[in-house]
């Protein structure tokens, strides 16, 4: 039997807790303790990005982290990209470039760029291409993808504060299961 420990964290702009084996990964916890499935495993050595979360702003291999290091932390994963009023800019820009193509990789996609355009959003393409190198794609050979961010990048220095960023889901109170039972679901 593996210790356990409960853990306490914001996920998708919501406080949630989760009594987890010290040896699960952040990505095992995501799927099984929340039913967050968009956030995909991959290779399962963080390789090629599919499982890529946000831990407070910043990108991670979820595969890699293990879930009691979410403690404390504020966790966005691919259902929290959304906002209030649907999808983010950057999602828009996914859907209008073409930019997904199996789906596979697009959390992970998604995710490193709404990282890259945080902390920068005055991108070259150049700065793109650097960016994405943990994330791999075997449908779209990346230019769709480029051009997505990119144009996010235009929109965003023409005053579309939307970055991709926000954690405001519309359906995060619903759709997160409480795994300890203890949300009001009234």
């Amino acid at each position: 039997m593996s210790c356990r420990l409960e853990i306490n964290f914001t996920l998708n702009g919501r406080p949630v807790s989760a009594e987890v084996a010290v040896e699960t990964n952040a990505l095992a916890m995501l799927r099984d303790e929340f039913d967050l499935t968009g956030t995909k495993l991959g290779c399962g050595e963080g390789e090629c990005g599919a499982c890529t979360i946000l831990i407070d702003g910043e990108s991670v291999n979820s595969c890699l982290m293990f879930a009691v290091d979410c403690d404390g932390r504020d966790v966005t994963t691919i259902e929290g990209l959304m906002t209030e009023e649907g999808l983010s800019l950057l999602q828009k820009q996914f859907v209008e470039h073409g930019a997904a193509q199996c789906g596979f990789c697009t959390p992970g996609m998604l995710l490193q760029g709404a990282h890259l355009l945080h902390r920068d959003p005055d991108l070259s393409e150049e700065d793109i291409k650097r960016g994405l190198e943990g994330n791999l794609c075997r449908c779209s050979g990346y230019m769709k993808i480029v051009e997505a961010i990119a144009d996010t990048a235009h929109k965003l220095k023409d005053g579309d504060t939307t970055d991709g960023q926000e954690t405001t889901s519309k359906h995060d109170a619903d759709d997160i299961k409480d795994p300890t039972g203890s949300a009001d679901r009234s």
